[in-house]
């Protein structure tokens, strides 16, 4: 029993809340902020020399990098709209029995959603990560000779590997042209055995060219805007990737933000005007659009537009909207506290 009761318990927290008693204390709750989740598609790059890297030139007439090395670069950047309690924006909806308020719906954490109606938990975007299968990395020593593991000097390795890589492009040449002294069947064997031979050079080549590894992460970075004007995101390094905020060793991306200005402006309060009656503290917002620009040197790197309450205004809406004989069912934008539904009902008149 006691297990029941704690699940229940912890059910309802972590569902939205919905108030039905009716208190003259009222129900406390925020308007939203909206800030920008960035999602940093970074790709490492692993190059692991060859055993005969010093060798390349001689027999493969290739130049290769002999130390090993690790590169980092962004390969691409997701933005999500996010919300959260402005606690500077925190009002007290008053709850009586004036006014047809039977159901106050807030989030958790106290967001207004809704007024005598059920309001839907607010969704935040989930970015998942899949990484990409590897590709299965053939190991040259199984495609050595016996003559080149036998061989009783490096250099005497990579002149023998190297004529062997020459053997399998001649070998393939011949298969290519039909002059090979023993031919396939048909198209299908042909492609299984060139496949083979592309496997065996590509294995062999290793030992020279060495082995190229790549790997994606995703980082999150979490942007609050809160006026306009630019500062630095984060920092990256070619050398080391994503580093931290204080890191000057990481290039600096700067995200601008811009208000478009496109909430309307709050009316004008005249001189010695007296306390409206009818407020009930309900406040909704007005949200600006924003635009946020990502730079890098004189490179944009990527702009995108959203809408954030907290660049915009605060209108009242009067009690007179939930009277006795004629009531409202409001619904609000979870994201930005904006009316999203607003319609006539007909109070419930209790048993």
């Amino acid at each position: 029993m006691k297990s029941q009761i704690l699940t229940s318990l912890l059910a309802i927290l972590l569902s939205i809340t919905t108030v039905r008693a009716q208190s003259i204390e009222g129900t406390p709750y925020c308007l939203p902020m909206n800030g920008a989740q960035f999602t940093i598609k970074v790709e490492k790059t692993q190059y692991t020399p060859g055993r005969f890297c010093l060798y390349s030139m001689r027999y493969l007439k290739q130049n290769v990098e002999l130390e090993p090395s690790t590169t980092y670069r962004i390969i691409g950047i997701d933005i999500d709209v996010t919300a959260r309690p402005d606690t500077s924006r925190h009002f007290k909806l008053i709850v009586d029995k004036k006014h047809s308020i039977n159901q106050v719906t807030c989030s958790p954490d106290g967001q207004l959603l809704a007024i005598n109606t059920d309001a839907a938990p607010i969704k935040a975007t989930i970015r998942q990560f899949v990484p990409a299968q590897k590709p299965d990395t053939p190991n040259p020593a199984d495609f050595m000779t016996e003559d080149i593991l036998n061989a009783t000097s490096t250099t005497k390795m990579a002149e023998l590997t190297a004529k062997e890589i020459y053997d399998i492009r001649d070998s393939r040449n011949q298969l290519s042209k039909g002059e090979a002294d023993f031919m396939p069947k048909d198209g299908t064997q042909l492609k299984l055995m060139l496949a083979n031979l592309n496997r065996q050079e590509t294995a062999l080549r290793q030992l020279f060219e060495g082995v190229v590894t790549k790997d994606t992460t995703w980082t999150t970075v979490n942007y609050m805007p809160m006026k306009e004007g630019n500062s630095v995101l984060f920092r990256f390094s070619t050398r080391r990737g994503l580093v931290d905020y204080d890191d000057l060793g990481g290039e600096p991306y700067y995200i601008t933000v811009t208000n478009l200005h496109t909430a309307p402006a709050p009316a004008p309060v005249p001189a010695g005007q007296k306390e409206d009656k009818a407020d009930i503290g309900l406040r909704i917002s007005k949200p600006s659009r924003i635009k946020l620009t990502l730079q890098h040197n004189t490179d944009i790197v990527a702009t995108f537009e959203m809408n954030a309450a907290q660049f915009g205004t605060v209108e009242s809406l009067s009690g007179d909207l939930f009277g006795k004989k004629q009531s409202t069912a409001l619904l609000l934008d979870p994201m930005t506290g904006s009316i999203k539904e607003i319609r006539q009902i007909t109070p419930q008149v209790p048993k």
